[in-house]
């Protein structure tokens, strides 16, 4: 069978490590510009760098996020909730403007403006 592959794939005699990113769902408890509280169904190494996608108001922006803590926060039948605290790294002026205006429309819709 030919290859068709552009590069030459060489096979591991030993061992390589890997990590792949996936969007997974989670709960988002609270917010600020710097950083935010979530809730997931999976452990986040402290620590850890994660990009992490929210959708605020009518925008969707993509932050890197540290872990700065991890714990259980619950446990239900076979259902383990972590509550995670994540601190937002490197934060564009969009993507500030972008969370600015949801926690302003949020503090107006809250006090009845």
């Amino acid at each position: 069978m030919d290859d068709k592959r552009d590069a030459e794939r060489i096979p591991i005699l030993g061992e390589l490590q890997g990590e792949m990113m996936v969007f997974q769902p989670m709960h988002v408890k609270d917010i600020s510009l710097r950083g935010a509280s979530v809730e997931t169904r999976y452990p986040l190494q402290l620590n850890s760098l994660h990009d992490v996608r929210l959708v605020v108001g009518n925008k969707s922006v993509i932050l890197k996020g540290r872990v700065v803590h991890s714990r259980i926060s619950d446990v239900d039948q076979d259902i383990v909730t972590y509550k995670t605290g994540l601190e937002f790294l490197d934060v564009s002026d969009r993507q500030a403007a972008a969370i600015n205006e949801f926690l302003e429309s949020l503090k107006a819709n809250r006090s009845g403006v």
